[in-house]
């Protein structure tokens, strides 16, 4: 026992001896390009355009078209093959399913329960759309620039359009319920919240491309190159893919349920005749 724990430190040591002479002897990155050059085009994505078709598009675009394609095939492949064999005992992955369904369904109907079906739907494609699109540059992809350089795919909700698209829609969808259920009214309860798109928008744009521009910061320093960026891109892909995901479905689903409320029309009073017979 003692052998293999005396073997198990020589080895950690031999780790962190290597790591501090790649420290060491790599060198600084006085060559490449600016920090504050790098951080600016992971936002405006200026010099990393790829060509789609003949339009010089964001990696971002390639990112969702990647992901929805993804999520489009995996939910026909469950669809056809496996639904059909569902069991009333049921395996791990159909437990798997049934309850990411039921999250988001109880979701729906806790927070709007007078309008929840298309809300349930809408939740659970958003949230699934967040998480799976966030955790898309742990892939790395790798895809050739119209200027011939190597661009790795991030996550697309990183794209400020592909954010503002998203809040946008959410809005859309709650000012749908809204109409369904009040008319003209709906429409004037879902007005008075404009702010509400660009709060959407901006927050999951922000908190996203936060980790993005860490991880960039951390890669652009040689002497924090090291194992340290590997911790710090999953840490917050993780993070940000969690809580964005139950902030946006929450977010929608409470002003969906706010704006659907039936308006209840107050009852008019009796005739004064009767009211006045009465408190006699």
């Amino acid at each position: 026992m003692k052998k293999k724990t005396v073997a198990l430190w020589a080895v950690v040591a031999l780790i962190m001896v290597a790591l501090l002479i790649g420290i060491i002897f790599t060198g600084s990155d006085e060559e490449g390009a600016d920090i504050s050059e790098t951080m600016q085009d992971a936002v405006l994505h200026e010099n990393d355009k790829i060509d789609f078709f003949g339009l010089n598009v964001n990696p971002g675009f390639i990112s969702a078209l990647i992901v929805s394609l993804s999520i489009i095939a995996f939910g026909v492949v469950v669809r056809i093959f496996v639904i059909p064999r569902f069991k009333l005992k049921p395996g791990k992955f159909q437990i798997f399913l049934e309850s990411i369904v039921s999250f988001f369904d109880g979701i729906a109907k806790q927070n709007s329960p007078h309008r929840n079906g298309f809300l349930g739907a809408y939740v659970f494609a958003a949230g699934v759309y967040i998480f799976v699109s966030t955790l898309f540059e742990l892939i790395g992809i790798q895809w050739v620039s119209v200027a011939g350089e190597s661009v790795t795919l991030g996550a697309p909700l990183s794209d400020i359009n592909a954010a503002i698209a998203l809040g946008f829609l959410s809005y859309f969808v709650i000012l749908s319920g809204g109409i369904a259920s009040n008319g003209l009214r709906g429409i004037g309860r879902t007005l008075k919240d404009f702010s509400l798109p660009i709060s959407m928008s901006f927050r999951l744009f922000g908190a996203l491309l936060s980790g993005l521009l860490v991880t960039e910061l951390v890669y652009h320093y040689i002497a924090l190159s090291f194992v340290l960026p590997v911790l710090v891109a999953v840490l917050f892909t993780l993070l940000h893919a969690l809580i964005q995901t139950y902030v946006l479905i929450m977010l929608t689903s409470l002003f969906y349920g706010e704006v659907s409320e039936p308006h209840v029309k107050k009852e008019k009073n009796k005739n004064k005749k009767t009211e006045t017979a009465v408190s006699d």
